[in-house]
């Protein structure tokens, strides 16, 4: 009975490994204050949406990240609202790479001047810059912020020379014309880019990156594919973060059909919020619980294809066929070799590998 049980725990402690190969993200809210007025996001101040207003503790952070290096977080994006508010962002990221996580940023680059020093001093891996348009004015006029084009600009040229990973995020939306914007992405200086998917549905999270009225996300489905496709098309003029096959299956998602790949939303991608609640993903109606409790939650592995919320639908793309792996070696050590066989051998497996390897380049400079 001994032997058996020594066995039994064997096995229990190679699978945790083996499900740890494929390392996790976390996006953490930091703040839900936010100084622009963006038109499809509630975080704006000129909305009143927000009216307490909340701000993550480091100590509580801190405390917390031994807790997500354990479940396997690897690499953990600051957010908010607009996290450069927070006055303890550089003290937080300084904790993150110190915990042996990766830390990255997205932002909407106002205080990006007065920051970003100590920023890079903290450990900052990646900077990731919110842009709503080819054209910068219309870009300043929805956000409210005169000005922000030279700030982000003078502000990529530093993160340049400190060697950081410059990303733009475009949300895609009715401002964007695909064909003039990557004359743009190069003037202010990005690496490469990711587009948001579209949302005016309430989130059931704390999260509030969505608007209820508008017009700017209001696309009917044609009007929806069309944009998806522009995305794919602008592939062949610089570099676009957003798989391929990520791509295509929001257009299935857009138009009823079946969807070949799972969320990794509770399994290898979690939210955490200002209040140090954990969720499986932003949109998801209840939170798994405190991230105190973090050790004890299982997984969670239903297949769900629910949203379009890009950072999830795209990562899970990328990890597809990692995890794959990780399903394969779990059931050969259980003593299923057919399953394992079966895991690896779907074409979504493929797809992944082949997202993997169109990535390759964008990928070597977030592992450094």
């Amino acid at each position: 009975m001994s032997a058996a049980r020594t066995a039994l725990s064997e096995v229990t402690r190679v699978n945790r490994w083996v499900g740890r190969l494929v390392p996790a993200v976390c996006d953490v809210s930091v703040t839900n204050v936010c100084n622009a007025t963006c038109d499809f996001c509630s975080y704006a101040y000129d909305k009143g949406v927000v009216r307490d207003r909340r701000w993550i503790e480091r100590t509580g952070l801190a405390r917390a990240l031994a807790i997500l290096h354990r479940r396997g977080i690897r690499y953990l994006t600051f957010q908010g609202g607009e996290p450069l508010l927070h006055p303890d962002i550089a003290g937080m990221v300084a904790d993150v790479r110190t915990a042996g996580i990766r830390p990255a940023l997205i932002t909407n680059g106002w205080l990006l001047p007065q920051k970003l020093e100590a920023l890079v001093t903290a450990g900052l891996g990646t900077l990731v810059v919110s842009i709503d348009s080819h054209s910068m004015a219309e870009h300043e006029r929805n956000r409210g912020l005169p000005g922000l084009s030279e700030r982000i600009r003078l502000s990529l040229q530093t993160a340049h020379r400190h060697g950081l990973m410059r990303l733009a995020c475009v949300t895609v939306n009715r401002l964007v014309d695909y064909d003039r914007l990557p004359d743009l992405l190069r003037y202010l200086g990005f690496d490469a880019v990711t587009f948001s998917y579209p949302r005016r549905e309430r989130f059931g999270s704390t999260s509030l990156v969505y608007s209820e009225d508008s017009e700017l996300v209001a696309f009917e489905r044609e009007e929806l594919i069309r944009a998806l496709d522009a995305v794919a098309a602008m592939k062949k003029r610089f570099p676009v973060k957003n798989p391929t096959a990520s791509i295509a299956d929001i257009k299935r998602h857009v138009l009823g059909e079946q969807e070949r790949f799972p969320c990794v939303g509770g399994h290898k991608y979690f939210y955490l919020d200002w209040n140090l609640d954990i969720w499986r993903c932003e949109a998801w109606a209840e939170p798994l619980g405190s991230v105190f409790d973090l050790d004890r939650l299982e997984d969670r592995r239903d297949h769900c294809t629910a949203c379009t919320m890009t950072c999830y639908r795209d990562t899970s793309v990328m990890m597809h066929a990692g995890v794959a792996v990780e399903d394969a070696v779990t059931a050969i050590m259980s003593g299923h070799p057919v399953q394992a066989a079966r895991r690896l051998l779907r074409r979504s497996v493929a797809q992944s590998l082949g997202s993997i390897a169109a990535e390759a380049a964008t990928i070597s400079r977030f592992l450094k």
